[in-house]
């Protein structure tokens, strides 16, 4: 099993910054890809930004040039670095990761986000 702990989710102006961080523990093996959806009431989780373990990103269009992920191999941790923020931004955050033999997906606990404007 793999445990998922976010941290750095808050209240922010609209323009501001945050930094989520995801810390995976546990029986980790080959923690392939870790990123972050987000949700807000009444909508579906959609993507905001993933990473896998040689480097390679890949982001939503409504966070491009404003949201940067990165990773710590060495710790098993993630970060969103989140930029000029808007209030649309709004949403609770969950990191997620593929890991593990058979592969199989895990969820962080969520962090709200709160950009006011």
């Amino acid at each position: 099993q793999v445990q998922l702990v976010e941290s750095g989710g808050g209240l922010v102006q609209s323009g501001g910054s945050l930094r989520l961080a995801c810390t995976a523990s546990g029986s980790i093996y080959r923690l392939r890809v870790m990123g972050w959806y987000r949700q807000t009431p009444g909508h579906q989780r959609e993507l905001v930004a993933s990473i896998n373990s040689g480097g390679s990103r890949n982001y939503a269009d409504f966070v491009k040039g404003r949201f940067t992920i990165s990773r710590d191999n060495a710790e098993n941790t993630g970060y969103l670095q989140m930029n000029s923020l808007k209030p649309e931004d709004t949403a609770v955050y969950y990191c997620y990761a593929f890991a593990g033999m058979p592969e199989r997906q895990y969820w962080g606990q969520g962090t709200q986000v709160t950009v006011s404007s």
